[in-house]
């Protein structure tokens, strides 16, 4: 008896864990849809609080039905109309618009930001996040490539996490993980359109 009122204690404990929420910038590209398959896989720990896409509205429209967020941006304005009415039997706030996506980031329930939007564009809603302590989840290296020492002094400011999801960044990432006094000097990759990028770690 006692053993089955300890296991439903434990089972209340997990039920009444906050699920994290998250927002999925670019929820249509790769990283975004691999995402969401976590999400999937993991509905007691993970919830979609926003989706957004920039040009994608079908594909952004299929997420939304399936995955049932608070909220979807269509960075393409001209693209809202189609959006807001496929979408318009289900409780789903509808945006469109960069600024948009710039403020969904700072809503206050989110947990985390996954910024897997292509190129510059990743930026600005990057720093957003971070000024609103929320955890990132970066793929989109041009956002480190074009503004580096902005966004670290940033997340050291606001004390925000930064964790490399994707590609490169993310293997140097792993491969450190535990690796504290080892003597490496220099890491160099041959990252993808043929960039080189060298990083150096002193002792």
């Amino acid at each position: 008896m006692k053993r089955k009122k300890r296991n439903l204690i434990i089972m209340n404990i997990e039920n009444n864990k906050k699920k994290k929420q998250i927002v999925i910038l670019g929820s249509t590209g790769s990283i975004g849809t691999q995402a969401l398959q976590v999400i999937e896989e993991h509905p007691d720990f993970y919830e979609a609080y926003a989706l957004t896409a920039n040009n994608r509205v079908e594909r952004l429209i299929d997420q939304a039905r399936k995955f049932q967020p608070e909220v979807v941006v269509i960075a393409n304005e001209e693209k809202y109309l189609q959006l807001k009415e496929a979408l318009s039997d289900l409780p789903i706030k509808v945006y469109a618009g960069t600024d948009a996506i710039c403020q969904i980031v700072e809503a206050g329930p989110v947990d985390m930001v996954l910024t897997a939007m292509v190129g510059f564009a990743g930026l600005k809603p990057t720093i957003n996040a971070i000024r609103a302590r929320k955890a990132i989840a970066l793929a989109n290296k041009e956002t480190l490539v074009v503004a580096g020492e902005l966004i670290n002094q940033l997340a050291q400011q606001y004390h925000t996490p930064i964790l490399p999801v994707d590609s490169e960044h993310s293997a140097v990432f792993q491969c450190l993980a535990g690796e504290v006094g080892n003597p490496i000097e220099k890491v160099i990759l041959t990252a993808s359109g043929g960039l080189s990028v060298l990083a150096h770690w002193n002792n």
